[in-house]
């Protein structure tokens, strides 16, 4: 069953956050929505359809081995369905969610590429993976009720976060070694500091945290798991905040 799992679902597990916290936050933010649990599960379904897809685009060029590319096209023929059987009610009972899913195609087809090109860890493309997960937080805080000025806030509250988690995680794994990733997100997370404090003032509480973290952490030498671990609890502490703040 494990194996099943580990074939079936993906690897990064740094993303389940970054789906989830954006997600969750406009529920809470917005009102919940009886459609907020179908749009849920739909849109886990989308990402790791996505996922299954680049991995296809990027072995199907890299590997000698077809079957190290065809083990994806099953999971994601199967995810793919799934997204599409929960998508077409969706787009029923909500037309304009087709125009939010097309505001995300441009970054998907980022990720496409990057993948195809065997550069799935440039920064770019990290960024290109946090919007559209940033965005869900206007689309379920609409589905509640709220508007998009209601939304704009906390959304950039998230991008701001979950944008600077890429060039950090860079510092705790595979960059670890080298001082000019480290200066570079350090610099970003005190200017992350400075515009989530003109967001609110209470936010330079949670930001003045991941600064922090982003300074002290790297070349403590920690393991993946820990490595994880913080960030999901930094992200927990992001929601709290951004409920608190802008929730009724």
């Amino acid at each position: 069953m494990s194996a099943v799992v580990r074939r079936w679902l993906p690897n990064q597990h740094g993303a389940w956050a970054m789906l989830a916290v954006p997600f969750l936050a406009g529920v809470l933010i917005g009102g919940p929505a009886w459609i907020d649990l179908p749009l849920f599960a739909a849109w886990l379904a989308a990402y790791i359809a996505a996922f299954h897809a680049q991995q296809w685009l990027r072995l199907r060029r890299l590997s000698r081995n077809p079957r190290a590319a065809g083990r994806h096209v099953r999971p994601g023929l199967v995810f793919g369905a799934v997204t599409a059987v929960l998508g077409v009610p969706l787009a029923v009972a909500e037309p304009w969610l087709l125009l939010a899913a097309a505001a995300m195609a441009p970054f998907l087809a980022v990720n496409a590429w990057h993948a195809r090109t065997n550069r799935e860890r440039d920064l770019l493309n990290g960024i290109a993976a946090v919007v559209p997960a940033c965005g869900m937080l206007l689309v379920t805080l609409r589905l509640g009720g709220g508007t998009l000025a209601d939304g704009l806030a906390p959304a950039t509250a998230c991008l701001l976060y979950f944008a600077g988690t890429v060039p950090y995680v860079k510092t705790m794994i595979r960059e670890r070694d080298s001082l000019a990733h480290r200066r570079g997100s350090v610099a970003y997370h005190a200017l992350a500091l400075i515009a989530a404090t003109l967001l609110s003032p209470w936010l330079a509480v949670p930001f003045a945290l991941y600064l922090a973290r982003a300074a002290v952490l790297p070349g403590h030498r920690l393991t993946p798991p820990v490595v994880g671990a913080v960030e999901l609890g930094c992200s927990l502490v992001l929601l709290g905040f951004l409920v608190g703040l802008y929730g009724g």
